[in-house]
C-alpha cells in the first residue's frame, strides 16, 4: 500500500492453474470420451482509496484454456478483459449507518449464492455493468441495483456490454445473532433469448424470495424459497423452488468435523404447449453448489446432498459428498448450473438422473498459496440410461493451485 497525500493506493493479484481430466462428461451423448486440459487464470487489481467517502477500484483478468478437444467453453477462456472498474461514493457516512453508491463494472454476491454469485469455481468469474446503492446499519442492510450482465468472447477487450440481458432488484438482510438472520429479495431479469426444453423466446421474469439462516459452531442451517412470475414469449411463467441445509459443526472433536444435509426442490415445466412455463431460472448461481463439475443444476431438479468435512491436519481439509438427483417434472429436461439446457426430456418417463460421488482435499499452504485436488464420479440413472442409448458413467478429476498477492 502506497500513500499519495491523504490517499492510499494498493495493488494485488492472483495466478490460478487448474489441470482437469474429464471422461464421458456428456454421458456418452456426443462421444466426447476422455479430455485432459489446462485452465489458467490471471488477474491484477488496483485500489485507490481517496478518502473515506471516495474509492476507485479496477481489475484486469485473463482466462485461458489449453488442450480441450472441442475448444474452450464460455466459462473457460477470455484472453484479456476488464473484470472490475467502478467508483464508490458515500453520500452519507454516519457512525452507525452509511449509504454507498457504486457505478461501473462490478461483481455481485448475495446470500448463499443460489441466485446471484461471482461464480468462483469456473475459470471466468461473472461481472455486471451498471449502478448499485447500498444502505447499511449494524443490524439491517439493503441493496438496490440496475445492471446489465456481461457477455464473454475469447479475444482481447472484445466483450459486448449487456449481451446477457438486464437484471435489477432489491436485496435486504435483517440480522438477529441470538435468533436467526433473514434475507428478503426481489430480482428481475430481461433477456432476448431464453432457452428451455419448452423452446426459445424473449424472457421477462420476476423472482420473489426469502432466506432464513444461522451460521457458527454447533447447529447451523439455511432455508431458502422463491417464486417466479413473468412472460416467456406469449406464455406465462409460474415457477418456484426451495432449498434447505442443516448441519452441525463439532468444535470439541478432533478434526472439527462438519456434517451437512442439503435438499432441493426446484420446479420444471409440467406440460409443453399449455401456455405456461414452469421451469425455474436460477439466474446467476454458484456453479459449484452441486459438485466440482456438475452436469445437473438448479432447474427441474430434486436433490439430496449429504456431506462430511474435517481437518485432517491444521491446514488441510478433507470432504466427502454424495448427491442424488431426480427430475422434478418428467416433461422437462436437465439443465446445467448456469440454467442452460443440457439434455431435453425426449419423452422419457423416468425421473432419476443419477448419483454423484465426490471427494476433495484442500490445503492452505500459507496466506498466499492454496492447493486443491478433487475427484468426482457420476453414476447415470434411469433417465439418462434411456435417453442416451450408449450411455456411460462420468468421471472427473481436478487439481488446482492458487497464488494470491
Amino acid at each position: 500500500m502506497s500513500p499519495i497525500g491523504n490517499a492510499y493506493l494498493s495493488f494485488g493479484g492472483e495466478v490460478r492453474l487448474e489441470l482437469d481430466r474429464a471422461e464421458n462428461e456428456d454421458w456418452g451423448s456426443r462421444n466426447l470420451g476422455r479430455d485432459i486440459f489446462l485452465l489458467q487464470r490471471y488477474s491484477i487489481h488496483g485500489d485507490l482509496q481517496i478518502n473515506r467517502r471516495l474509492r476507485i477500484f479496477s481489475q484486469l483478468r485473463s482466462g485461458q484454456e489449453s488442450g480441450r478437444k472441442n475448444g474452450p467453453r464460455p466459462i473457460d477462456e477470455d484472453k484479456l478483459n476488464i473484470q472490475n472498474l467502478f467508483i464508490d461514493f458515500y453520500p452519507y457516512y454516519g457512525k452507525k449507518s452509511k449509504l454507498l453508491l457504486r457505478i461501473g463494472r462490478q461483481e455481485l454476491q448475495y446470500g448463499s449464492g443460489r441466485l446471484l454469485d461471482v461464480r468462483e469455481g469456473p475459470n471466468l468469474r461473472l461481472y455486471f455493468d451498471g449502478a448499485k446503492a447500498a444502505f447499511k446499519t449494524d443490524k439491517f442492510n439493503i441493496d438496490g441495483f440496475f445492471l446489465k450482465s456481461g457477455g464473454t468472447n475469447q479475444g482481447v477487450f472484445d466483450n459486448r456490454i449487456g449481451s446477457g440481458g438486464k437484471i435489477w432488484g432489491l436485496y435486504g438482510t435483517l440480522s438477529a445473532p441470538k435468533l436467526f438472520n433473514t434475507d428478503f429479495y426481489y430480482l428481475g431479469i430481461d433477456r432476448k433469448n431464453g432457452r428451455f426444453d419448452e423452446g426459445n423466446a424473449a424472457e421477462l421474469r420476476h423472482t420473489f424470495g426469502t432466506r432464513i439462516w444461522k451460521n457458527g459452531v454447533g447447529l447451523f442451517y439455511n432455508f431458502e424459497g422463491g417464486f417466479q412470475s413473468g412472460r416467456f414469449g406469449l406464455k406465462k411463467i409460474m415457477a418456484g423452488g426451495g432449498s434447505s441445509e442443516v448441519g452441525y459443526k463439532f468444535v470439541n472433536l478432533r478434526g472439527r468435523p462438519v456434517v451437512k444435509l442439503r435438499g432441493d426442490l426446484i420446479s420444471g415445466d409440467r406440460s409443453k404447449g399449455d401456455g405456461r412455463l414452469g421451469t425455474f431460472n436460477p439466474l446467476f448461481p454458484n456453479g459449484g453448489y452441486f459438485g466440482m463439475n456438475p452436469q445437473a443444476g438448479p432447474a427441474n431438479l430434486i436433490s439430496l446432498h449429504p456431506s462430511l468435512a474435517f481437518n485432517a491436519l491444521a491446514q488441510v481439509q478433507v470432504s466427502v459428498e454424495v448427491v442424488f438427483n431426480w427430475r422434478h417434472s418428467v416433461n422437462d429436461g436437465i439443465y446445467r448450473p448456469d440454467g442452460s439446457l443440457n439434455l431435453p426430456s425426449l419423452n422419457v418417463p423416468d425421473r432419476y438422473i443419477g448419483t454423484t460421488y465426490l471427494g476433495s482435499v484442500a490445503w492452505k499452504v500459507n496466506r498466499f498459496i492454496n492447493f486443491n485436488i478433487g475427484i468426482q464420479y457420476f453414476d447415470t440413472g434411469n433417465f439418462i440410461n434411456v435417453a442416451i442409448p450408449e450411455h456411460k458413467n462420468g468421471f472427473f478429476t481436478a487439481s488446482m493451485v492458487s497464488i494470491k498477492f
